[in-house]
């Protein structure tokens, strides 16, 4: 039997906002700043966003960029991401601050209709927790964590997406069973990492990964406009007399 819907666990970039044309412009300038001849453009960053994590992004593209170079010391390469991946996650908090990053139709109304239903909310993302504060910060106001009171990212669960630990991460922190939640996403990555743990998940793809393969997922929508906490209900079941219908076969 379905378990009654409790929360809802939402991934960060290009899920709850279109956030990755941002993360682009905002790598390309921290290169710029740092002196290097590095500058991906969109085509690039799709193949890229592959890769979980943005220093993750960066060594993977050095490995490709640099093969003929080698680490001495076996740290330079480590502090020069480090260092790249502090002033990019700068120059991006200044693009939100400045509001050129916007939640994406249908979030906040969801997020607001399941709140009231009682349902609990929370984040699980491989994204940085100062990202993620400064989207919520912007979008929902200053005390956004009353509002996600679970939030997991790449400082508590080091684990990158496909990998599930960022999402069996906020099923323990919330107490809900996985059966019991929905998860959103917008990526390949994102999805097999939310099935992995065993949730039911709507994708709303982004322009850059709308070519993934979302196979599996329980909706795949241009946008979660319209979306309702009953319809996330219905869907859940249709799933689930399906899977019955096929076990009896």
């Amino acid at each position: 039997m379905n378990q009654p819907l409790r929360a809802l666990v939402f991934d960060v970039d290009g899920t709850l906002a279109d956030t990755e044309r941002f993360h682009l412009r905002a790598f390309n300038q921290a290169f710029a700043e740092e002196g290097l001849d590095w500058e991906w453009d969109e085509a690039l960053y799709t193949e890229l966003l592959d890769v979980s994590g943005g220093k993750e992004r960066m060594l993977h593209y050095w490995r490709q960029a640099r093969p003929q170079m080698v680490d001495i010391d076996g740290s330079a390469i480590v502090h020069l991401v480090e260092r790249l991946h502090l002033a990019k996650t700068a120059i991006y908090e200044t693009m939100v601050n400045e509001g050129l990053v916007e939640l994406r139709p249908g979030v906040l109304i969801l997020m607001d209709e399941a709140r009231r239903r009682g349902l609990q909310l929370a984040i699980a993302t491989t994204t940085s927790p100062v990202n993620v504060a400064a989207l919520l910060r912007r979008a929902v106001g200053p005390n956004w964590r009353l509002e996600f009171p679970v939030v997991c990212d790449a400082s508590t669960a080091p684990r990158k997406k496909p990998h599930p630990q960022v999402y069996l991460q906020a099923l323990e922190r919330l107490g809900v069973a996985a059966a019991a939640g929905v998860a959103f996403e917008d990526s390949s990555n994102g999805l097999r990492a939310a099935m992995a743990a065993g949730m039911d998940t709507v994708v709303t793809p982004s322009a850059f990964t709308r070519r993934h393969d979302f196979s599996g997922a329980l909706r795949v929508l241009p946008s979660l406009a319209g979306v309702s906490v009953d319809q996330l209900t219905e869907w859940r079941a249709a799933r689930q007399r399906a899977a019955q219908a096929v076990g009896a076969e």
